[in-house]
Order: structure tokens, then sequence, then C-alpha cells
């Protein structure tokens, strides 16, 4: 068995990536560590992200720090919790003004060699349907409410959860299961795991 890369090596090595240059100005944003027990699996920075350089620092990560019962401290302990999407750098906007999916060639770069390098997590949060499709594979459902709807097949180590986005809140409306019993659930999780 091929012994794992060195983490502090290889995530420097994420954050000099130019990979994306061609089509966009990167700034990889990535927060690991060797201790953490639980990961944010996400998609990929937005544009606040990208000029601040730290993950979910916008109205999407206030949502998602509700959605865990974490504060904002407790988040970026990057000792107890790992963030890191399915591309480091904000993608760009479409010609509707919507964020870009994450540029596959990031992911395909980097993701099987980054997981190899970090610890095995208790919990994965799989925010959003590119990160269900890469660590669920054949395993996730027909389409993202699907899969999130079926989260008890998939706990306690991976969690499937909607974007945080504001683009989602008639999702949430429609979808009140969600608050009800995945997010009681997420929270006992994540103080179990944020204790130690």
């Amino acid at each position: 068995m091929k012994k794992p890369e060195n983490l502090d090596r290889l995530v420097r090595e994420i954050r000099a990536c130019t990979l994306c240059a061609p089509y966009l100005e990167p700034r990889p944003i990535i927060h690991v560590s060797k201790t953490a027990r639980l990961c944010i699996a996400s998609q990929a920075p937005g544009l606040v992200v990208h000029k601040t350089g730290i993950s979910f620092n916008d109205a999407s990560g206030d949502r998602l720090r509700e959605w865990m019962g974490v504060t904002r401290d407790e988040f970026y302990d990057e000792s107890r919790i790992a963030l890191t999407g399915m591309a480091f750098c904000f993608p760009g906007y479409d010609k509707n003004g919507s964020d870009l999916p994450p540029r596959k060639e990031c992911a395909a770069t980097w993701r099987v060699r980054l997981f190899n390098a970090l610890p095995q997590f208790e919990t994965i949060l799989l925010v959003g349907s590119y990160a269900q499709d890469w660590h669920l594979g054949d395993k996730k459902k027909s389409n993202m409410t699907e899969t999130v709807k079926a989260w008890r097949e998939y706990a306690p180590r991976y969690i499937p959860m909607p974007h945080p986005s504001w683009r989602n809140t008639g999702w949430l409306k429609k979808n009140p299961w969600y608050a009800d019993e995945l997010l009681p659930y997420l929270r006992k999780r994540v103080r179990r795991l944020l204790a130690g």
C-alpha cells in the first residue's frame, strides 16, 4: 500500500495551484488539518469567499453554521472541522449571473490525493449535489432531493445536504422534513464530534 502524502506539503501545493488560470483568477481556498473529525465537502467558493480567502464567509456560511448549531469560531477551527470544496477556486458566473459549476479538472487533479492524505473523518457533510456525486457515487439517488431524503442510509459517515444558498429557500419551504428530521440529527452529531 502506498504511503499517504504529507498533508502540509500537499496543501501548500494546492494553494499554489494555477490549473484554472486560463479561465479565471486562481485563489485556491482550503481549510484542513490532521486532527479534524468532521469534514464539510462543498462545491466551490463564491465571489465573496474568493475575495476574502475564507470558506463560507458569506450568507450561505451563516445559514450553514445555523444548520450545524456552531459558532463562527467553532466552524473555522481547522483542528476540528475541515472545509474542502470540489474545486478550490471561484469558477466564475454564467450568462445569467449564477455561479458556474466547480471546474472538473480541480477534483480530477487533487481530490483523491487530498482525501488519501487527510484523516479518516467520522462524518462528512456533503453540501450540494457535486459533493454527493463524488463521495456517494452510484449509492446516490436520482437527484439531490431524493439523496438528502435518504440521509439515514448514509449517516453517520455521510450527511447529504442541500447547498445553504438563498436560492434554496424555496426548496426548504417545500421540504419541511429537512428542518424537522435531519437538522436535529446533524446538530447532535456535530456537537458530539466537536466535544471529542
